[in-house]
């Protein structure tokens, strides 16, 4: 396996707790319907997350935030579903594995995207 990117991002939990209550309607731009029912210091954490896999992936423009959703496995450990718009950058790239780390603490959110191709 090779790495094809990295992405790392941090973000202020009060920041994006004013965001959403500001504008209403961000989060359902942002967020999942599942996504959306956590507390604001997880949804901090998703943000990041998502900010990170964008970076690992290039940054490019015309990604759909809702086409990548945050999930947690029975065990607590965060990974990635995508679709659309995601989905299709990720098969263009080569994109086989993708690992995530997520945390929070001391008012700040931060994730880990690490983007691994299958060769």
């Amino acid at each position: 396996m090779a790495i094809l990117g990295i992405g790392v991002d941090v973000c202020e939990i009060a920041r994006i707790e004013e965001m959403l209550l500001r504008t209403p309607g961000l989060v359902d731009r942002l967020f999942s319907e599942d996504e959306a029912r956590h507390r604001p210091a997880s949804l901090a954490g998703r943000f990041a997350a998502k900010e990170a896999f964008a970076k690992a992936l290039g940054s490019p423009g015309g990604l759909v935030w809702r086409d990548c959703e945050v999930r947690k496995t029975a065990d607590g450990a965060p990974y990635f579903v995508t679709r659309g718009t995601v989905a299709d950058l990720e098969a263009r790239l080569g994109v086989t594995r993708t690992h995530l780390s997520m945390s929070h603490d001391g008012g700040i959110a931060t994730a880990f995207v690490v983007c691994e191709d299958g060769h």
